[in-house]
């Protein structure tokens, strides 16, 4: 065979792409052997898994400069061997990998289940990843109500207008479009008064809190107060970014002021609109509480959570709609539509919004173009308040259907935060510890959240329990389980 070579005379490399294979790395004999050889050890340290295709014979061949029988006697034996599989049109496909390698042995003790008393970020994994019939976890928007057909035809409409520019790197802010529909759908529904260029489109609540810390660091803030209850997640989100959280009790009129002032945090994070988990609305007499401490120097991290899952209660404006030059606004899509589309804004105070603006532009350039466009459409167009409609009418049916099993399977059991939100708190009577429920409830193929998870200070047990995902008739054996655990416990 001729050697190719470069326009100078020079020989050109040879190889092949195919796991990198060099054609001088082939022996004078044995060539067979050594194909065999490597292709079988890329399937050992799982280069290639079950389902690769093999490139074609002749192809490789031609790349690694050997004659094709060399390829196709390499295959054979590996054939035999039963790695692969010749399947006609379908080329030739890895059918088997050896088993993976034990995991060497500790003497550190397997742990008993995700809830631990002081569960860290791997909490979260674990419970996901654990096999139950029923999932009551909070934060589970109903998934199998995302809006498919209305999404694709949004889509259709998108890419049939959108221009090759569209295509580009864009303002790491986000797609104006959508700025300006979620600037027009915040003053319709949430009292907030803000100019599409004070709005940035982020990656959902956790991005938004992520670009934060570092301004907030840069700013002199080194601790961030969190409601008492609150949320575990947020926790854990801000002490990643090396801030302390300390509590501030929540009671039925929203969080303590005089507690927040006692801390001494320059910054606190709150969820005004529906508390998670107690579902508490932050009162009137509470906000301008709030707004004066504000006054005095504070930030308000205001995550409007749950906002427009309302059933029960009339709206109650965002605090952003009072507040904003001391107040930074997080929203997202993420309960409403779905977690997965990692949609949501951040509206910062004027003086953080270009360091806000470096720290998203020097984290990813900017979120996807394309679902920011179909969103913004879906605003545009009312088909995303059509889709919540709809998804209020049915959380309430699941929401009374969990309500009645309380009262039927745990009596004595009291209901918070039921008025709006996609899940509810139940305290129980008996003084048995919540993480022994959840585990013995997890037992019995039901999957909750231990309201002591989110606490940072003693409490009352309970369990976190969220409703949007399933039937009724789920819901209901699901509760019913967790009474068998806890009377199996008390």
């Amino acid at each position: 065979m001729r050697p190719v070579t470069d326009r100078d005379g020079t020989a050109a490399p040879h190889g092949s792409d195919f796991l990198q294979l060099r054609a001088d790395d082939v022996p004078a004999d044995g060539k067979a052997d050594w194909l065999a050889r490597q292709v079988r050890q890329a399937i050992t340290d799982r280069r290639l898994t079950v389902g690769s295709r093999l490139p074609a014979t002749r192809l490789l061949a031609a790349e690694l400069r050997v004659s094709r029988g060399v390829v196709t006697e390499a295959y054979r034996r590996l054939a035999e061997d039963g790695q692969v599989e010749g399947r006609r049109r379908g080329g030739t496909v890895v059918v088997a990998t050896p088993p993976p390698p034990l995991p060497p042995r500790t003497e550190q003790p397997s742990p008993v289940g995700p809830f631990v008393s002081s569960p860290d970020s791997r909490a979260f994994d674990a419970l996901r990843a654990a096999d139950a019939r029923i999932d009551l976890t909070p934060g589970r928007p109903d998934l199998s109500a995302f809006p498919r057909p209305a999404w694709l035809r949004a889509e259709r409409a998108v890419l049939a207008e959108l221009s090759s520019a569209d295509l580009g790197y864009g303002d790491p802010r986000g797609a104006p479009r959508l700025r300006r529909a979620v600037a027009d759908r915040l003053a319709r529904s949430r009292g907030i008064a803000v100019d599409p260029d004070g709005v940035l489109i982020v990656a959902g609540i956790a991005q938004a809190l992520t670009l934060l810390h570092p301004v907030l660091r840069a700013d002199g803030v080194t601790a961030v107060a969190v409601e008492e209850p609150g949320s575990l997640g947020t926790r854990q989100h801000l002490a990643h970014g090396g801030l302390s959280t300390p509590p501030v009790p929540v009671d039925a009129h929203g969080p303590d002021v005089t507690a927040l002032r006692a801390t001494g945090a320059p910054a606190v994070l709150l969820t005004p609109a529906h508390q998670f988990p107690t579902g508490v609305v932050t009162s009137g007499e509470r906000r301008r509480e709030l707004l004066r401490w504000a006054a005095d120097g504070g930030l308000i991290l205001e995550d409007d959570y749950d906002a427009e899952h309302r059933y029960d209660r009339p709206p109650v404006p965002a605090l952003r709609s009072l507040l904003t030059d001391r107040l930074c606004y997080m929203g997202s899509v993420s309960k409403l539509l779905a977690p997965a589309l990692r949609i949501g804004w951040l509206l910062p105070p004027r003086r953080h919004l270009e360091a806000l603006t470096d720290a998203k532009r020097f984290t990813d350039l900017g979120s996807a173009v394309l679902p920011q466009l179909v969103l913004a459409r879906l605003m545009e167009t009312g088909q995303l308040e059509r889709h919540l409609r709809l998804q209020r009418a049915r959380h309430v049916r699941r929401r009374d259907a969990v309500i009645a099993a309380v009262r039927e399977h745990l009596p004595g059991a009291a209901v918070h935060g039921a008025a709006a939100g996609l899940h509810l708190t139940v305290t129980y009577a008996p003084d048995v510890p919540d993480t022994e429920v959840a585990s013995a409830a997890l037992d019995l193929g039901v999957k909750c959240h231990p309201l002591s998870w989110h606490r940072q200070l003693p409490g009352s047990p309970g369990l976190v329990l969220g409703y949007a995902a399933d039937p009724p008739g789920t819901l209901t054996e699901g509760v019913a389980l967790l009474g068998r655990a806890l009377r199996r416990l008390a």
